[in-house]
């Protein structure tokens, strides 16, 4: 999260007229790359920039650490610190930044204009009750899944999942679902922007062993990883379409391969997770 800056005493003081530092530009970058359009407003960019310099490794960094992580000048992340401090999305200690809790209103928005995750949640509750199994659902964000439900058992993997948790989307059940309702030059583009690296000995990386497992997801309409993502962990995946069938979101068990092997786990819990991906989907359709 965000940390202090590493200049003056008081922070706060006249941000909007802090002079340029030297090497700084219009922009705030020493590299201002050609802009997209005239709709693109770099300063913005920037600043999300900044706020996406933070993470789980990366709670609290001095003004040099922000710059250098945001890829921007010592003055244009300093103007920005500045600016989300003044706003109460970060907070100061010293020479360091963090982000302060205000930062989750920006994610609550999403979650919040999206009704489909209100109607889903208690279907998922049922399902965990039904398979004693743990359950999310997840949307597509370029190379990889992002948690936007979930729905705990007991934990079963070393990594800590939440709402808002990223991982990378070939090597995942829910991934290839949704990877699956991908047009073939757009899934092409995502495989290539991937970096598909072996996380175990099971992984597949092959492009073209990768497009033709999910042309098979795309054909059965579910999905199954065997200990690709991590060793132990086996996750089954359905779709949630829209009322034009369109693949919108992902739905998946997850279960300990000491528990359960690839086959039990269709057996005993892929009609329920696929009934449970039916009702949501369905009452999406109602919903609109």
């Amino acid at each position: 999260m965000l940390n202090k800056s590493e200049t003056p005493t008081d922070p706060l003081a006249n941000t909007a007229t802090l002079p340029p530092l030297p090497g700084d530009d219009a922009t705030g970058s020493t590299d201002a790359a050609e802009r997209p359009g005239d709709s693109f407003v770099q300063s913005f960019a920037r600043g999300l920039a900044v706020i996406r310099a933070f993470d789980a490794q990366r709670p609290s960094q001095t003004l040099s650490e922000v710059a250098s992580a945001a890829g921007l000048t010592r003055a244009a992340a300093r103007r920005i610190l500045l600016t989300l401090q003044t706003l109460g999305y970060v907070e100061a200690d010293g020479r360091h930044f963090r982000l302060t809790a205000k930062i989750l209103d920006l994610g609550f928005a999403y979650l919040t204009s999206m009704p489909i995750w209100n109607l889903a949640e208690p279907v998922m509750e049922h399902l965990v009750a039904q398979v004693h199994e743990s359950c999310s659902a997840s949307v597509l964000d370029k190379t990889d899944i992002v948690y936007v439900l979930r729905v705990p058992t007991q934990k079963i993997i070393a990594i800590n999942l939440a709402t808002g948790s990223r991982l990378p989307a070939f090597c995942t059940s829910m991934g290839r679902v949704l990877l699956s309702g991908l047009e073939e030059d757009k899934l092409e583009a995502v495989l290539a922007a991937s970096e598909l690296r072996q996380r175990t000995p099971r992984t597949v990386v092959d492009p073209a062993q990768l497009k033709s497992i999910i042309a098979q997801v795309r054909e059965q309409n579910w999905a199954i990883v065997d200990q690709e993502l991590e060793v132990g962990l086996i996750s089954l995946s359905a779709p949630i379409r829209d009322r034009q069938g369109r693949i919108i979101a992902a739905m998946n068990v997850s279960g300990n391969a000491q528990r359960s092997t690839a086959k039990q786990m269709i057996r005993d819990f892929l009609p329920p997770l696929q009934a449970a991906a039916q009702r949501v989907s369905a009452l999406v359709a109602l919903r609109g």
